[in-house]
């Protein structure tokens, strides 16, 4: 007799098939699928002379340094999409360089970002980068995802591609990320980024209109106490 021993699934995976069980047959919903999308588009247009004239004035505060205002980068989006998202510049220009110096002459900041993804202490910050971050300032041009589709005002933190591989689970692929969200509102900087996972699959089992305007309340209560990362 041949005794065949299978091998477990490596943590990621398995999780990738719970969030598949989960969600496999969740369909369309009149929120999830209509109203929300409407919901965006009416929050940014409602907001968008006081966040533009606001953008504008720290725009001018970061050219200080002599170099541009904005940073774009790729993202993902639903459905594995790509998109070019928009922020106000908080780094030094040269950042993704200096991060990957930073990182090989400090083993505890790597351990940190392979954890995270983040540092709490990252030395690519500008001065007027830390207020704008703090604010969560630096997010307002994402308003323009948002009018456009790439993203929501509500959803999963925007993934960066080559966090991809790394990221155990599915539920994120099934909404637009957002400006906003459960993990945005909640632990931040005290999760790894793995657990991430888990707040997008509880936001998408728990969405609808009351869920969201629960988050952008404790948005405002987060930027007022001022903390953002």
């Amino acid at each position: 007799m041949t005794l065949h021993i299978r091998q477990p699934l490596p943590t990621a995976k398995f999780e990738a098939l719970i969030d598949e069980t989960l969600f496999c047959n969740i369909g369309a919903t009149p929120y999830r699928d209509v109203l929300k999308r409407a919901l965006d588009i009416a929050l940014v247009l409602l907001v968008a002379l006081p966040a533009v004239l606001l953008t504008l004035i720290f725009a001018g505060l970061v050219m200080l340094d002599g170099h541009g205002p904005f940073y774009s980068q790729q993202r993902v989006g639903r459905n594995g999409r790509t998109f070019r998202m928009w922020k106000l510049r908080s780094m030094v220009p040269d950042a993704d360089a200096q991060l990957s110096a930073y990182l090989a002459a400090n083993p505890d900041a790597r351990m940190e970002w392979d954890l995270t993804q983040k540092l709490r202490r990252d030395p690519r910050i500008t001065a007027i980068g830390r207020i704008i971050r703090k604010t969560s300032i630096d997010e307002l041009p994402q308003l323009l995802n948002v009018l456009v589709g790439d993203m929501s005002l509500v959803g999963p933190r925007p993934m960066m591609l080559n966090q991809r591989e790394i990221y155990p689970g599915t539920a994120y692929y099934s909404l637009r990320p957002g400006i906003t969200g459960f993990w945005q509102t909640s632990v931040r900087n005290e999760s790894s980024f793995s657990e991430r996972a888990r707040f997008d699959t509880d936001y998408l089992r728990d969405l609808s209109f009351v869920t969201d305007l629960r988050v952008l309340l404790k948005t405002v209560r987060v930027v007022v106490h001022g903390t953002g990362c």
